[in-house]
């Protein structure tokens, strides 16, 4: 019998497609990869996949890792895709292939099975990082193969499959979205947030996040300290990766932090909305950036602004293990190693607002920059640099007139 590795949710179509493998002659060994999915039994999911047939069924914590070792590098490289969306699910798909592989090697199994669809990014990010790490992996996207299709058209099928076989599931026909969560963020997509006049707002039930009409009238203040790029502590507290983001979760979240709603353009072609919130890393990202201010050489940071549209495309299109990446990834930790600094906010009604910062690396010099008399800096020294950069321009002025 060959035997395979489900990336197993406990959700409805992951339930369906553990069902399925069987009844197509394949032992299943169910994992369930932690990366801060909302208050979920882990131990009735674990026995709901042995109830459902799973040869075995495992939980692994990718939470910090996750953070630590996927996050926090793309936030270091400022990486927002279409210059708005923080990759919260994009960032994870990876590591959940990685762990899956290493469930495999264990079991010995044949093949990795994922439940995306065959019109979304994730089936991407789900292939192309397991056939980085095992070039002779087997895929069985189940969404991608006609039999299964046939037999499961629509969710109704999938629901009514799980009733027939009394495999629990939390799910009706009538829901109107469809979201993902882990501990960076929750997305909200298809069902009636597909009509682009639905306002995504006032439609979704956020689970990170109160409205900024609804959050407190009163300004929160909070304190960041980074490290090479890194942040290490909240308000003077030295955290783990995953503890500083649950934090800013919860900070961010009171006051209205880190909701967006777009239109983005998915890897395989067309575009589609999605509804997102990430109050945790929406501040980190802020918070950032007030300490490259300071600490950042021009070129040096306008080389990597350059750069973080094509990080965060291989980041959505699931290009995490390439030797691009591999390289970008070096790049950024050394282009860090002087993002040392402290940052104080106020956070008011989803606005964050800079108080005030701070770094032993600073390149701010106060009496270069002053508008006042005196200091170090020689304003007669700009009329050569400013002949010198001109020459080009009044050499073409001579040459070719322009009308004004």
């Amino acid at each position: 019998m060959p035997s395979c590795v489900l990336a197993y949710s406990g959700g409805l179509d992951t339930s369906v497609i553990l069902g399925w493998l069987q009844e197509e002659g394949y032992e299943v060994h169910a994992a369930y990869i932690d990366l801060g999915q909302p208050c979920e039994d882990r131990q009735a999911i674990l026995d709901k996949a042995k109830t459902c047939g799973a040869k075995s069924s495992r939980i692994i914590d990718a939470r910090e890792e996750l953070c630590r070792d996927f996050a926090f590098p793309v936030l270091q490289w400022q990486a927002k895709y279409e210059g708005v969306y923080l990759l919260g699910t994009s960032i994870a798909r990876p590591l959940i292939s990685k762990a899956c592989l290493q469930v495999a090697r264990e079991v010995k199994a044949d093949a990795y099975a994922h439940g995306a669809t065959g019109k979304g990014n994730d089936q991407c990010r789900f292939q192309l990082a397991a056939e980085a790490l095992d070039p002779s992996v087997q895929i069985i996207a189940p969404w991608r193969i006609e039999k299964f299709r046939q037999r499961f058209p629509g969710r109704q099928a999938m629901i009514d499959y799980c009733n027939e076989r009394k495999i629990p599931v939390k799910a009706s026909s009538s829901k109107p979205y469809s979201s993902d969560e882990n501990c960076l963020h929750i997305s909200y997509e298809a069902g009636k947030l597909e009509d682009l006049m639905v306002n995504g707002v006032e439609l979704v039930d956020f689970g990170m996040t109160v409205s900024p009409q609804q959050a407190p009238d009163k300004v929160e203040t909070v304190t960041l300290t980074f490290e090479q790029g890194v942040p290490v502590s909240v308000n003077g507290k030295k955290l783990s990766a995953l503890a500083i983001v649950e934090e800013l979760n919860k900070i961010g979240g009171r006051n209205g932090v880190g909701r967006i709603d777009m239109v983005e353009n998915r890897f395989v072609g067309m575009k589609s909305r999605g509804v997102y919130e990430s109050p945790g890393m929406t501040i980190l990202y802020d918070a950032h950036r007030y300490v490259e201010q300071l600490t950042m050489d021009r070129d040096l940071m306008h080389l990597r602004d350059r750069l973080a549209p094509e990080v965060a495309e291989m980041v959505y299109y699931g290009f995490w293990y390439h030797a691009k990446m591999d390289a970008l990834l070096a790049f950024i930790k050394d282009a860090q190693k002087h993002v040392t600094g402290e940052v104080h906010l106020q956070l008011y009604k989803g606005n964050v607002i800079l108080a005030g910062r701070k770094s032993p690396n600073s390149l701010y010099d106060e009496g270069i920059a002053t508008m006042e008399g005196g200091g170090s800096y020689n304003q007669t020294d700009a009329e050569g640099f400013l002949r010198i950069q001109g020459l080009p321009s009044r050499v073409q002025g001579r040459v070719t007139p322009r009308k004004y």
